[in-house]
């Protein structure tokens, strides 16, 4: 079966890896826990709780992380017994920059790899169509990923934190939604299903916008999804900067229904 093609055996989540790739999620989507996440910072939602706009609540997390992972650009009191902060230049906000910039650099494969270990969903594609764990395809993006992700701070922690909060603020603003409307351009070709619909397998992590204009320029090829609000990991509106403005979406790979956009 193509599901044992791109997901893997474990993740740390609490829905298994074969669910989360199948169509049948795409269809009736169920909620995703990040493992220790409600557990350790159930603070954190506490505090956006009472706060009424989005910005308010961007601003929230935006202070929580930094002083909650010692992140540049935030005063923090110093004392004796501190430890240096490692790379101090390496967090999640450089990440998304990373991602922005190239999803085939460094930072993309660092995303990917985080992908992996909490959704169990393969990454098939960085750079190059990847092969086996043992292949010299599979090396490379390691090797990327842990360029990445070297001594930092709790990156994937970060990443945890930034993917439970898009969630809580998707939950916010699409209250009555289970799916949004989708864009993605391209050269990947969706097969033909014996009902006469269009399936594709999709790369872990993958870019998508709200525009199917701006999808063009990613390939001739743009097909719309439904995804489920429970896929997106990030959006352009959820922080200020990073992906501010450019209508795009991280989403979650998997098997998807698509449709061709005339």
């Amino acid at each position: 079966m193509i599901d044992s093609l791109i997901t893997g055996p474990l993740n740390r989540c609490n829905l298994p890896p074969a669910l989360l790739a199948a169509l049948d999620y795409q269809q009736q989507p169920l909620a995703i826990e990040l493992d220790g996440v409600q557990l350790h910072y159930r603070d954190l939602f506490r505090r956006l709780d009472p706060l009424a706009d989005a910005a308010s609540r961007a601003r929230c997390f935006s202070d929580y992380m930094a002083v909650h992972f010692r992140l540049p650009g935030h005063e923090l009191q110093q004392w004796p017994e501190a430890e240096p902060v490692p790379r101090p230049q390496a967090n999640y906000r450089r990440l998304l920059l990373g991602w922005l910039f190239d999803s085939d650099s460094d930072a993309g494969a660092g995303w990917r790899l985080w992908a992996e270990s909490r959704f169990g969903l393969r990454t098939l594609y960085h750079r190059e169509p990847l092969g086996p764990p043992d292949s010299p395809s599979h090396q490379r993006y390691l090797q990327a990923a842990s360029r990445a992700c070297y001594a930092t701070n709790s990156l994937f922690d970060q990443l945890d934190l930034l993917y439970s909060y898009c969630q809580y603020e998707l939950a916010r603003r699409h209250p009555q939604q289970r799916h949004l409307p989708l864009f993605r351009g391209g050269s990947e070709l969706p097969q033909p299903q014996p009902d006469g619909s269009l399936v594709i397998a999709y790369n872990n992590l993958s870019s998508f916008t709200r525009d199917a204009d701006a999808a063009c320029r990613f390939g001739s090829q743009v097909l719309a999804v439904a995804v489920p609000l429970t896929k997106i990991v990030c959006f352009d509106s959820l922080l200020p900067g990073p992906l501010d403005g450019e209508g795009e979406f991280m989403v979650l790979g998997g098997r998807y229904r698509v449709e061709w956009v005339k």
